[in-house]
């Protein structure tokens, strides 16, 4: 995908996450409607296009639905080398973030380093080329240390 195509995706992303993804609107409950369908479907191309952009091997997108209280989530996981990248979207119960990510050490790696939140209104203002700096800043990092 090209970075316009990306930066429209962002958007849609964004405006999706402004409105409230776990109110279903009478629609039937047996799965994701609406703008919650439309969220993963986005949500899965962009991470998909991101992790080209990042350079990732071996990168694994999943989005799960969840249940109608929640907004469900779309996440990657991917590696450059030994080291890798987590990036989780959704609308998380807390603090108003959007977004969060973390540097791990293998696609297996569900502790990994340091999480690193976008709030909504941080994520809406970013442009595409500011999210990929600051995903790819992971990248530099020395290999954070497990607790003993």
């Amino acid at each position: 995908m090209s970075m316009k195509s990306q930066e429209t995706n962002m958007r849609r992303i964004s405006e999706l996450l402004g409105k409230d993804l776990s109110n279903i609107d009478g629609e039937k409950e047996c799965g994701p409607n609406g703008d919650k369908k439309l969220f993963l479907h986005i949500g899965r191309a962009f991470l998909r296009a991101l992790a080209k952009d990042l350079g990732l091997h071996n990168a694994t997108v999943i989005s799960n639905a969840a249940g109608i209280a929640t907004s469900g989530e779309c996440c990657l996981t991917g590696m450059w080398g030994e080291g890798g990248v987590y990036v989780c979207l959704s609308q998380f119960a807390y603090g108003g973030n959007v977004l969060v990510y973390r540097s791990i050490r293998s696609s297996r790696d569900h502790k990994g380093g340091c999480n690193h939140f976008l709030s909504y209104a941080d994520f809406s203002r970013m442009s595409y080329t500011e999210l990929l700096g600051g995903l790819l800043a992971l990248r530099k990092e020395a290999p954070y240390e497990l607790a003993a």
